[in-house]
């Protein structure tokens, strides 16, 4: 996605709900660090300081911490319920339904889902023949991670240092 042009955020290390009342603010702050962190590591480069609270719930804690770092906070007006739809006409349709309603909006959903990935090049066209507009947020600059949590994640994950993996195996020099 980020190598397409597209701003990438984060939204916690685990999906936790960081308005719990088991969470702790340390345990919502190393949740927040360690998904940014985690974001970093996948695209080779800082993310955008854009996040959004997992099941929409947040609590003064953390979205004063958040903004202790600089992090622009995200939520929806249209929540398109996709995890739950049968395919992707139910999602297309109730989209549109609820976006009549309100005339424009942040529409939330999942990566993950087969039927949203069918559903969106329809959506997209109908919401332009409709006369809505994507529009990319973009940041003035990178989110800076912090060191502790990106040294503790590629740590904990046992994950290989560049400088450390055998290339002999899959590199081959050639010479003409």
């Amino acid at each position: 996605m980020a190598a397409a042009g597209h701003s990438v955020g984060a939204h916690t290390w685990s999906h936790a709900n960081l308005n719990s009342q088991k969470m702790t603010e340390q345990q919502a702050k190393d949740e927040i660090e360690k998904g940014f962190s985690a974001v970093k590591l996948a695209l080779g480069a800082a993310p955008s300081p854009f996040f959004r609270f997992p099941q929409l719930q947040h609590g003064p804690a953390a979205m004063t911490y958040l903004g202790t770092r600089n992090v622009a906070i995200f939520s929806c007006d249209v929540d398109s319920f996709d995890f739950r739809a049968k395919d992707a006409t139910q999602i297309i349709n109730s989209v549109l339904t609820k976006l009549e309603k309100s005339g424009k909006g942040i529409i939330l959903m999942h990566d993950f889902q087969r039927h949203t990935a069918e559903a969106l090049p329809l959506l997209l066209r109908r919401l332009k023949a409709g006369g809505y507009k994507v529009v990319q947020m973009k940041a003035k600059a990178p989110l800076q991670t912090l060191a502790e949590y990106d040294d503790a994640l590629v740590k904990d994950m046992k994950l290989p240092v560049a400088s450390t993996r055998p290339v002999n195996n899959v590199v081959q020099t050639v010479t003409e």
